[in-house]
């Protein structure tokens, strides 16, 4: 039995893996959330944005993992890797500055007599993130696809 799910894990490394990362990260961000709050907050679990960075740490730990198994010179490997990047630069870049005009969108029209726009609900102003936690979230995926691959 153990032997089997081995050897599935082993098939599928390159989707369990990243999937695992994400979970685990996510999970921390949820429990940190819950325990800085003292609130339960479900929606954290696949919000975007935070310490450290699930996305990065998915898209390193999968380029990890192809390098390791197939080489840097593997055209897979090259894939991976620019896919990297641009997942990073996405959320410490764009996404990060989406979430600073969500914020500031968000003092406009909440500001009395300065907007006549009505809202049912605020933007989201936590979609991405610092480089520190881009880095951090790289960090870790490099570690998990060293020890996994």
């Amino acid at each position: 039995m153990m032997k089997g799910i081995i050897t599935f894990i082993g098939q599928y490394k390159y989707i369990i893996v990243p999937f695992l990362v994400w979970f685990a990260i996510q999970l921390f961000k949820f429990v940190y959330d819950l325990i800085k709050t003292k609130k339960i907050n479900f929606k954290r679990i696949l919000q975007a944005g935070g310490m450290p960075s699930s996305h990065s740490a998915v898209v390193v730990a999968l380029t990890t993992m192809v390098a390791k198994d197939l080489g840097v010179q593997s055209p897979e490997f090259g894939i991976a890797l620019i896919f990297s990047f641009v997942v990073m630069y996405d959320a410490a870049g764009v996404r990060r500055a989406a979430g600073k005009q969500a914020k500031l969108l968000n003092k406009i029209v909440q500001t009395p007599g300065l907007s006549g726009v009505e809202v049912q609900e605020k933007l989201v102003e936590v979609l991405g993130h610092t480089p520190v936690q881009v880095f951090v979230g790289a960090l870790i995926g490099l570690i998990v696809g060293l020890i996994v691959a």
